[in-house]
């Protein structure tokens, strides 16, 4: 009954059920198929996360009483729970601990702890589980912690020890690490000033730093007036497409198609990256009034916030400072939180969409684009969390004074994550066409004392490898686009001449085929392969046989030309220029 009071407790009491194998004339609307299974579709994810919040799983009963409520055929509900990484289609305890072994946890010994827990609590897959990045990597090694039940709790870990992680496994205390972002005095700007510095839970506290003044301000030049200073701020979006968000926001307002929805892209996946996080959970009501200001110019009637599972304390500081703001009479928009499953491709804006709809993230093709056909068949804004936050500023001083920051081509700050075998890991704001080499170590402090730099992966894991000669790259768009990198996500890894560079390809590799959606034939097996080939590649004695190097090429070039969306076109980047570097350093 857990289950039933779990799904009944989201979606209320209903009005009659089936019972005896017959259906009530009442019943009618909760028929599978028609307008009532489209209207109603958007809530299965809510739902699911409400059942494995109560009883730790989701079982086939419960997914089946979830399908009568919401009028779904069960055979396409369990597609969707089955596609996601977080769901749990078999029993399990109500305590479950998931330890990050991504690149910036592995560098800080990841690999050891998950061994040390395997000799004492067994194989992950019971109690315990490998995860990928947990958006914890200034503090690796993390993890996430989290109890069912009614008084279901999560709670992120970072640094974890295997004392503590013992800890939580024996059914000891939780250990109670502290969470504020690690900033230095240098590497703040306009998107850092108020963290650390605006009590994050408070209304009030914001409106006495100037609060909604950048609201107040747009209400009153307008619609277009907005959109004009936006694009004249050059501003490009900081999710790693580098769109023009001026172009996109003026698409959005002239579709002539209603309503217009505005999503906010949370769900921050990218290894190595954490900025969307420390904004979320230090400063949530600047994307609030960043939503405001974006729905106000666009004509967007209702927003969401898409923010990863893994979040929990972003998600609940976004959903409180939502609820104050709309309590204050602040927002002419109504804007919901979503909740993601655990899947690197919803951060794709198409895949996000489906996974607000209720159906597997799956990215689609385009055209048609988002801004005229996106989320539910409707003109669609897309933004990250970065590039909303920087509209308070545009907003207040004017698109020209946000240019003046930078470069002509990449306008303003940006928020850089630097982690991995660097003394001070931690969020930096720095204006764009700073060197690499001045964040490093202007910011960061280097690498440690006695060490030296091996290699600096930037963003991400779809990103590429920088070599130490290759420092002083100016961080913006077109400076890292000159040498055949990218600033992505804006993740920063560090590794010096301890790090094992065969063990990092690898689980880049295995990174990409677990987290392929497996649509398309050629990310799906691409990924599987490529896998394979560095598995067999670095462990021959030369480890770099010419026929599988021009192998992985040739499966890089198909990924890059064929695959539906980015994740597919990008699989194969950092392989492969950690690959060349490989090849020079073992001469």
């Amino acid at each position: 009954m857990e289950e039933v009071d779990a799904v009944d407790g989201l979606l209320g009491e209903p009005e009659s059920l089936w019972e005896g194998g017959e259906r009530h004339p009442a019943d009618d609307h909760v028929a599978y198929g028609g307008r009532s299974v489209r209207s109603r579709r958007h809530l299965l994810l809510p739902v699911l996360h409400a059942i494995q919040d109560r009883t730790g799983w989701v079982s086939r009963g419960a997914l089946e009483y979830a399908c009568r409520r919401l009028s779904i055929p069960p055979a396409e509900a369990y597609g969707v729970v089955s596609f996601y990484a977080r769901f749990a289609l078999q029993p399990r305890g109500a305590l479950a601990l998931h330890v990050c072994d991504d690149i910036a946890c592995k560098c800080a010994g990841a690999d050891d702890l998950c061994a040390a827990l395997e000799k004492d609590f067994g194989a992950p897959g019971g109690s315990w589980h490998r995860s990928p990045c947990l958006g914890l990597c200034d503090r690796a090694p993390a993890a996430l912690v989290e109890r069912a039940g009614s008084d279901h709790e999560e709670r992120q870990v970072a640094p974890i020890t295997f004392e503590g992680a013992a800890s939580v496994l024996r059914g000891g205390h939780w250990p109670s690490t502290p969470l504020t972002p690690t900033l230095s005095p240098r590497g703040r700007g306009p998107l850092l000033r108020r963290v650390g510095v605006v009590d994050p839970l408070s209304i009030d506290s914001y409106l006495s730093h100037g609060g909604f003044a950048a609201l107040r301000r747009a209400q009153e030049m307008g619609g277009p007036s907005v959109i004009r200073e936006v694009t004249e701020a050059r501003l490009l979006g900081r999710g790693g497409a580098a769109f023009p968000t001026g172009r996109k926001w003026e698409s959005v307002a002239d579709a002539p198609i209603r309503p217009h929805y505005l999503v906010c892209n949370a769900d921050e996946s990218e290894p190595g990256t954490f900025k969307d996080r420390v904004l979320l959970e230090s400063d949530p009501f600047a994307l609030v009034e960043g939503m405001a200001i974006a729905a106000f110019a666009t004509g967007c009637g209702k927003g969401f916030v898409y923010v990863r599972t893994e979040y929990p304390l972003a998600r609940k500081r976004v959903e409180n400072a939502i609820a104050q703001a709309r309590d204050r009479g602040l927002l002419s928009i109504d804007i919901e939180v979503r909740r993601g499953a655990g899947a690197y491709i919803c951060g794709e804006e198409t895949a996000l969409f489906n996974s607000i709809e209720g159906k597997r993230g799956e990215p689609r093709n385009k055209p048609p684009f988002p801004v005229q056909v996106g989320l539910f068949g409707k003109p669609t804004l897309e933004n990250n969390v970065e590039t909303l936050v920087n509209v308070l500023d545009i907003v207040t001083e004017g698109g020209a004074a946000f240019a003046s920051t930078g470069t002509k081509d990449s306008t303003g700050t940006r928020l850089f994550c630097v982690s991995g075998q660097v003394l001070q890991p931690g969020l930096y704001e720095v204006p764009m066409g700073t060197t690499l080499r001045e964040l490093l170590n202007g910011h960061a402090g280097g690498v440690r004392p006695g060490r030296t730099l091996q290699t600096v992966l930037l963003g991400g894991a779809a990103g590429a490898f920088v070599t130490p000669a290759q420092l002083d790259v100016p961080l913006s768009f077109e400076g890292t686009r000159a040498i055949g990198a990218t600033l992505g996500s804006g993740a920063v890894i560090v590794f010096d001449d301890t790090a094992d560079m065969k063990g990092i390809l690898l689980r880049i590799a295995r990174f990409f085929r677990d987290e392929s959606c497996g649509q398309c034939v050629p990310c799906r097996v691409g990924t599987k392969r490529q896998e394979e080939i560095l598995e067999r590649m670095l462990a021959a004695p030369d480890g770099h046989s010419q026929a599988d190097v021009m192998l992985l090429s040739d499966i890089a070039q198909a990924m890059r030309d064929a695959s539906i969306c980015g994740l597919g076109q990008t699989a194969a980047n950092a392989i492969g220029s950690g690959l060349t570097q490989l090849k020079v350093l073992n001469g």
